[in-house]
């Protein structure tokens, strides 16, 4: 039994507490919070993401490969730059996976040779690349400015509200 921890190092007062602690030191845990499940006879999801905010997806994903759920999912993760890229190794990974579509988008892509989508999520990319948004359960998982800004992409794409769930992090 283990517990894993994802953080994003910043100059918050947080993360510096964080890199205070020394080995062995007892802290308090609080349960997960939010409301953002997944459901077993979800047939189809998309997750439109943003930097840190991957860290429910990488669980959410592991539990779909553990169980051998057939669910079609599509990932839309958004970073800043190539190596702001969390979990990078494990996405590559299950991109190989026929009912998994990995779509990074960086918006601070500064050579040439960015293989990614340069460019923020947006409703033309969306569009092109899923066609059946209606019948998704759509999970979206960012910084309060994206995910509000994803929640006004979903009426175009023709989303149903109910079928809409939304988690902001902030602070990291």
């Amino acid at each position: 039994d283990y517990i894993e921890f994802t953080k994003k190092v910043s100059e918050s007062r947080f993360s510096q507490n964080l890199l205070s602690l020394s080995q062995g030191e007892v802290i308090n845990l609080q349960a997960p919070l939010g409301n953002c499940i997944l459901k077993e006879e979800y047939e189809k999801i998309s997750f439109l993401i943003g930097g840190i905010g991957i860290t429910p997806v990488i669980s959410i994903i592991e539990y779909i490969f553990d169980n051998k759920l057939n669910i079609d999912t599509v990932l839309f993760y958004s970073n800043r730059t190539p190596q702001d890229i969390a979990f990078k190794d494990r996405l590559d990974e299950w991109s190989g996976n026929e009912n998994i579509k990995v779509y990074h988008t960086i918006t601070d892509c500064k050579t040439e040779e960015c293989d990614y989508i340069r460019d923020r999520i947006n409703e033309s990319l969306l569009k092109d690349k899923v066609k059946d948004w209606p019948e998704r359960i759509i999970f979206i998982f960012g910084p309060p400015s994206m995910v509000k800004a994803m929640e006004r992409l979903c009426p175009g794409l023709g989303c149903k509200n109910k079928n809409i769930k939304t988690e902001n992090f902030v602070g990291y």
